[in-house]
């Protein structure tokens, strides 16, 4: 009886912890399935078998997304409700069979930087990803082996519960793929202090050293480095990092001209309102994101706004389509994908800037909210 009762509180234990963390993924992951699809991408261009390339299945990013954040979601439903023992059971095991060797041999090769197993919630570096796919495999393990036990069946419930969590994710997921994602963890969310514009902060530069008796690392700002320098004895110098207060808070973020000038400090820290226009991927924008791209130029013409739009294509195609859709008048600049991605979802997207504060971000489904206002 005392080896019954531990086991089913091992059973419960290993199947809210598998679970909650199940939900707490596809719930991330749907919050912004347009990034989840971009990550499934870069897996898709990354990756070979026997070579033999996945890169025919591009188009079906956003429903591989979509069904990969659903299938999570439900898999950590089943579990925290105990539903469908058996089928759970082995979904769950394939599931962490795949992510544990997709970020093992990711861990290996690091073609792909970042797994992206909790969206832009929770960033873990590959091996990180890899470890905790193995502390999550020993309750699967236990999970799929106590799959037998039996319990009282009740079958229209459960199948209730899953089509209601099934549905719901696919309905929360497809309106954060028409829209921006109703929670933002990027550095573009709506509040967020873009650039310091204080022009009384200056440059602060960091030394870094190691004790080579104890190990320890510190830093310590430049203007105090004399005393370990001098005692070379006890302090080696591993690096140095210098703070710039007046970069741009989106590593690797740049707005080029087509001279290959970047703006980007000068036009997200101005004092004056700017809206930036974002297309990551030209040849994807259909008419009705040029129809809000016109309807967005005649407003900010009105109300005197500095508009402005940031490609990553080329210059001459960038070019050719402004002055088919009559965009002429607006200034643009270029920009790296990844980076106008991680600016703002949509395609074109909006955001609205003034003294390096973002004001606001839309979909281009939604232009109509600033217009309006």
């Amino acid at each position: 009886m005392k080896d019954t009762q531990i086991r089913y509180t091992l059973n419960v234990l290993a199947r809210w912890f598998v679970g909650l963390v199940f939900l707490f993924s596809g719930f991330v992951k749907g919050v912004d399935p347009m990034g989840t699809a971009f990550k499934v991408q870069e897996y898709m261009t990354a990756w070979s078998i026997g070579g033999i390339t996945f890169e025919w299945a591009l188009p079906l990013a956003n429903f591989l997304s979509v069904a990969l954040v659903t299938c999570e979601f439900l898999v950590g439903v089943m579990l925290v409700t105990n539903t469908f023992r058996r089928f759970t059971a082995w979904l769950l095991l394939l599931m962490m069979l795949f992510f544990t060797v997709t970020t093992f041999a990711d861990a290996l090769t690091n073609k792909v930087t970042d797994c992206g197993c909790f969206g832009d919630a929770v960033k873990l570096t590959n091996w990180q990803t890899f470890w905790k796919n193995i502390v999550l495999d020993v309750p699967a393990v236990w999970i799929f082996l106590s799959r037998d036990v039996r319990r009282k069946r009740r079958f229209e419930r459960d199948v209730i519960v899953l089509l209601f969590s099934c549905a719901a994710m696919v309905v929360f997921a497809l309106f954060n793929i028409y829209h921006e994602p109703c929670i933002d963890f990027r550095p573009w969310k709506v509040g967020n202090r873009m650039i310091n514009t204080d022009p009384t902060l200056r440059m602060e530069s960091y030394v870094s050293y190691r004790n080579l008796q104890t190990g320890e690392e510190i830093e310590v700002p430049s203007a105090q480095c004399y005393d370990y320098e001098a005692d070379t004895a006890r302090w080696l110098c591993i690096g140095t990092r210098v703070v710039d207060p007046h970069e741009i808070n989106a590593p690797g973020f740049s707005m080029l001209d087509l001279e290959d000038n970047d703006w980007a400090v000068d036009l997200i820290g101005s004092p004056d309102s700017i809206v930036i226009a974002t297309i990551h991927h030209l040849d994807q924008v259909d008419e009705a994101g040029t129809a809000a791209l016109q309807a967005l130029a005649e407003w900010a013409g009105q109300e005197d706004v500095h508009a402005v739009v940031l490609s990553s294509a080329l210059p001459e195609e960038m070019q050719c389509y402004l002055h088919d859709a009559g965009l002429d008048n607006l200034d643009f600049y270029f920009a790296d994908a990844t980076a106008i991605e991680t600016m703002a979802r949509a395609n074109p997207g909006v955001v609205l800037l003034k003294d390096g504060v973002v004001l606001g971000k839309w979909h281009y489904r939604n232009i109509n909210r600033l217009i309006e206002n």
